[in-house]
């Protein structure tokens, strides 16, 4: 692929052609060759999308909310773009649940573009070629980037180091209570939804998370966000406008007080050392992979201790 070609289909992407942007996220997923020039093309584009990520255990209803949303940000004429980070197949390496069923009703609509990648085996629950695919959606020109999580329980924090606004949801009568403290969610969340509104023990659920985020606010004052808890019904569409709202409210007070910056920054942080670190696993191919096999044999029979082989590794690659 020239140069020119990249312009090109950098250019039908941002025309919302359907193609030209699931092959722009082909390209990274398979760490194409043309990835730099991807990459650089997409550039003056990026950092106006906002990025919502939804997270929670399985059985929730996630895939069903991130639908609703999708139905909800449409009516106000938003554009919108939907990263589906599944389980791997053991086999392919690829997404086992492919294009979510559940929102298939969007399927036909030029306005949304929905896309299921791989964690391949990402321990996270987000595939390492998730930030990549959020910067094509961001200069493709989608309003908003809803990056929905496989549910991997206390795994799944991840999604914070790539969304401005974190949800995390939950539904009555799975213990999500307990789960939400062991997993760290109360940290991350930006916003709790209680989906499965109707469900027995969903006002217990309710009252169970009031009582540990409040515990969590104390000795936290000034103008610090604190977090909603949204009751909903996705599947009948009940309480998915509060979401929205309350999203929005979230979005003005991170940037009223900086810290959408900043998140921007420590994403675009992390996202340029993995790069880095990718590249640096890349140089043990080849005479690196030998170099790397004499040090561990070293290591191993106690002639050289992993820190002195490390720092001969690091040296070795880092010659010009």
């Amino acid at each position: 692929m020239s140069p020119s070609d990249v312009d090109d289909l950098v250019s039908r992407a941002r025309d919302a052609e359907p193609r030209a942007v699931a092959r722009l996220i082909s390209l990274v997923e398979d760490a194409s060759p043309q990835l730099r020039s991807v990459a650089a093309a997409l550039a003056p584009y990026s950092g106006r999308a906002r990025v919502i990520g939804l997270t929670g255990p399985p059985g929730v209803g996630k895939s069903t909310s991130t639908s609703a949303l999708v139905t909800s940000l449409r009516r106000q004429g938003k554009r919108v773009g939907v990263l589906a980070v599944d389980p791997s197949s053991p086999f392919s390496g690829g997404a086992l649940l492919g294009d979510r069923i559940r929102m298939q009703e969007h399927a036909t609509d030029r306005g949304v573009f929905i896309r299921s990648m791989a964690t391949r085996g990402h321990l996270g629950g987000l595939s390492w070629a998730t930030p990549q695919a959020l910067r094509v959606l961001d200069a493709a020109g989608f309003d908003v980037v809803l990056i929905e999580t496989v549910g991997v329980g206390q795994s799944e924090v991840d999604v914070v180091s790539l969304a401005d606004t974190t949800v995390v949801l939950l539904a009555p009568g799975m213990g999500d209570g307990i789960q939400a403290a062991k997993a760290g969610i109360l940290e991350i969340a930006d916003l709790f939804v209680v989906n499965k509104a109707d469900r027995d023990g969903a006002e217990a659920t309710v009252r169970d998370l009031k009582n540990m985020v409040a515990m969590a606010r104390r000795g936290v004052g000034g103008t610090s966000w604190r977090q909603p808890i949204v009751r909903t019904i996705a599947s009948e569409m009940d309480g998915v406008e509060e979401v929205v709202a309350a999203l929005d409210k979230h979005h003005d007070w991170l940037t009223s007080y900086g810290e959408l910056e900043q998140r921007r920054d420590r994403r675009a942080r992390a996202e340029v050392e993995a790069i880095a670190l990718e590249s640096v696993r890349a140089s043990f191919a080849g005479p690196g992979e030998d170099v790397l096999a004499d040090l561990a044999k070293r290591v191993a029979s106690g002639e050289l201790d992993p820190y002195a082989a490390a720092d001969r590794l690091v040296a070795g690659i880092s010659r010009p």
